[in-house]
C-alpha cells in the first residue's frame, strides 16, 4: 500500500463492511467514485460536499480507485446484487406504501 493509501484510506472490518473509506469517516472510496465517475461531479465539488473531507482525501480515493480498480467494481457488483436482493424481499414498509397509494391507508 502506498504513503498515500497509508495516509488517507483505510481498511477495518468493522467499519464499512470492511471496504476502502477514507480514513476516519464512513465515507467509502465507492461512494466517491460514484460522485465522480457516474455523478459526473468534480473532486472539488466532492470534497465540497463532505466539508470533513480534504480534497487530497478525494484524489486519494480516486487514485486507490485506479490501483484497485478490481476491488472497487466488485464493491459495486457486490452492492447491486444486495439491492436487487432486497427488491425480492417481503417488506412491510413497502407494502404499507403501496397501499397509501393504492389509497387504502
Amino acid at each position: 500500500m502506498s504513503t498515500v493509501s497509508v495516509e488517507h484510506i483505510e481498511k477495518t472490518p468493522d467499519t464499512c463492511g470492511g471496504r476502502a473509506r477514507i480514513a476516519g469517516h464512513s465515507i467509502r472510496v465507492m461512494d466517491i467514485v460514484a460522485l465522480h465517475e457516474h455523478g459526473p461531479m468534480s473532486p472539488a465539488e466532492i470534497a465540497r460536499q463532505y466539508p470533513t473531507i480534504t480534497l487530497a482525501d478525494v484524489y486519494a480515493a480516486l487514485a486507490y480507485y485506479h490501483d484497485h480498480r478490481d476491488e472497487i467494481e466488485a464493491d459495486f457488483a457486490d452492492a447491486r446484487k444486495w439491492d436487487e436482493y432486497g427488491k425480492t424481499q417481503p417488506s412491510k414498509l413497502r407494502d404499507k406504501l403501496k397501499a397509501r397509494e393504492a389509497g387504502g391507508g
